[in-house]
C-alpha cells in the first residue's frame, strides 16, 4: 500500500539528531515549556518574520486564544470560510462568538473575498482566513476590508508552514497568526503542538499568559487562562526539524509539479495563484467521480484523503448557526470533488508515477 503519509520515512531520514534532543529534554526535566520550547518560539517566529511567538500545545488553542487575546467574546461575529478543519469554526465557538460564513473562491478555494464584506455587521470583530491546503488566502483585499471597519485579522495558517503571499511569509500578515503541529502537518510534533505569533506586544502578552492559566509570575493569576502549555519534548524536536523545512517544502512543491505536468490533461489539478507560494500540505486534485476514483485508487493500493467532505456549515455540531444546503454553493460543490493524493517530502519518485498512472487509468474506465 503506498500511505498517504509515511512519518515513518521522516523521522528515520533525522533519527539521531531528533533521538539526541529527546534525551537532552529528559536529562534536563523540562516537560513542561522549558528552553527548548522558548528556543523554539524564538526560532519558529523569526522563520515567519514576526516578533513575537507563543507556543501552545494544540493548533486550536493557538486560534482560541489568538481570537481572546483580539478581545474576542460573546455576542461578537468572526467572518470565516465553512470549507475549512472544524477546529477554525469550533475556536471561534470556544470564546462565546458566532462564526459567519461566507462561500470560497471557486480556483483557489480559500475565502472568497468579494464577499466578505456582505457578511459584515455593527457586531463583526475580526475576520479569519484560512491558507487552506498550503496555499494563502488573498490578504490584501483582507487586510484592506478589516482596515476600513476596524476590523482584527486572524491567520489560520494551520497548513501553510513556510507559506508566502507576495513574498511575505504567512502568520505574520494579518494581527495575529495561528500554526498547528500536529504529526501529518508541514511541520508536525511527535504529539500535538501549535503557536501564536504577532508582532502585537500586548496580543502576545495576552497570549503568553492565557496560555498558562492566566499568570505572568507563579501563583499570580491576573486573568482567567489555560492550561495550554507546550510540553518541552516538542519544542525540542520541533527545534530540529524547523531545519529542514525549507528542503522538505521544496520536495513538496517539486512533487506537486510533476503530479500538475502529468495530470493536468486527465484531472483538475490544484491552481498556484499568482500571488501564492504554495506549500502543498494537501494536492488536491478534483472530479466529479471522485467518490468512484477513491475506491479504484484504494483497489490499486494507493491511500487518499479527503479535506473536507462535509464543509463545516453543514456538520450537525454547527446546525444551531442555522445554515442549510445550498448556502455556500461553491465550498459545497468543493467538497464533493476534491481528493488528496498522497504528498510527503519523502515520497519517492516511482510511487509518484504510480500513483499518476492509476489515477490515468481509473479516470479512463
Amino acid at each position: 500500500m503506498i500511505p498517504f503519509v509515511d512519518l515513518k520515512a521522516q523521522y528515520n531520514s533525522i533519527k539521531d539528531e531528533i533521538n539526541t534532543a529527546v534525551l537532552n529534554v529528559l536529562d534536563s526535566t523540562q516537560f513542561v515549556l522549558g528552553s527548548e520550547v522558548t528556543a523554539f518560539e524564538e526560532e519558529f517566529a523569526a522563520y515567519c518574520d514576526a516578533d513575537y511567538g507563543i507556543a501552545v500545545n494544540t493548533g486550536t488553542s493557538a486560534l482560541h486564544l489568538a481570537l481572546l487575546a483580539a478581545g474576542i467574546g460573546a455576542g461578537d461575529e468572526v467572518v470565516t470560510t465553512p470549507f475549512t478543519f472544524v477546529a477554525t469554526v469550533a475556536a471561534i465557538c470556544y470564546t462565546g462568538a458566532t462564526p459567519v460564513f461566507v462561500d470560497i473562491d471557486p480556483v483557489s478555494y480559500t475565502i472568497d473575498v468579494t464577499q466578505i464584506e456582505a457578511a459584515i455587521t455593527e457586531r463583526t470583530k475580526a475576520i479569519l482566513p484560512v491558507h487552506l491546503y498550503g496555499q494563502p488566502a488573498d490578504m490584501e483585499p483582507i487586510l484592506e476590508i478589516a482596515r476600513r471597519y476596524g476590523l482584527t485579522v486572524i491567520e489560520d495558517a494551520a497548513q501553510a508552514h513556510r507559506a508566502e503571499y507576495q513574498g511575505q511569509r504567512v502568520g505574520s500578515i494579518g494581527d495575529l497568526g495561528c500554526f498547528s503541529f500536529y504529526p501529518g502537518k508541514n511541520l508536525g510534533a511527535y504529539g500535538e503542538g501549535g503557536m501564536v505569533v504577532t508582532n502585537n506586544p500586548e496580543h502576545a502578552r495576552a497570549v503568553r499568559m492565557l496560555r498558562d492559566w492566566g499568570q505572568e509570575q507563579r501563583y499570580h493569576h491576573v486573568i482567567k487562562g489555560f492550561n495550554y502549555r507546550m510540553e518541552g519534548l516538542q519544542g525540542a524536536i520541533l527545534r530540529v526539524k524547523l531545519r529542514y523545512l525549507d528542503q522538505w517544502t521544496d520536495a513538496r512543491r517539486a512533487h506537486a509539479a510533476r503530479y500538475d505536468e502529468l495530470l493536468k490533461s486527465s484531472v483538475k489539478t490544484p491552481v498556484a495563484m499568482p500571488y501564492s507560494h504554495h506549500v502543498y500540505h494537501v494536492y488536491a486534485l478534483r472530479s466529479q467521480q471522485r467518490d468512484i476514483l477513491q475506491q479504484r485508487l484504494h483497489e490499486r493500493g494507493i491511500q487518499t484523503g479527503i479535506h473536507y467532505p462535509i464543509p463545516v456549515h453543514l456538520q450537525q455540531a454547527y446546525a444551531d448557526l442555522g445554515y442549510h444546503s445550498g448556502d455556500f454553493p461553491v465550498a459545497e460543490a468543493a467538497a464533493k470533488e476534491v481528493l488528496s493524493l498522497p504528498m510527503y517530502p519523502e515520497l519517492p519518485q516511482e510511487h509518484l508515477e504510480t500513483i499518476v498512472a492509476a489515477v490515468r487509468e481509473s479516470v479512463s474506465c
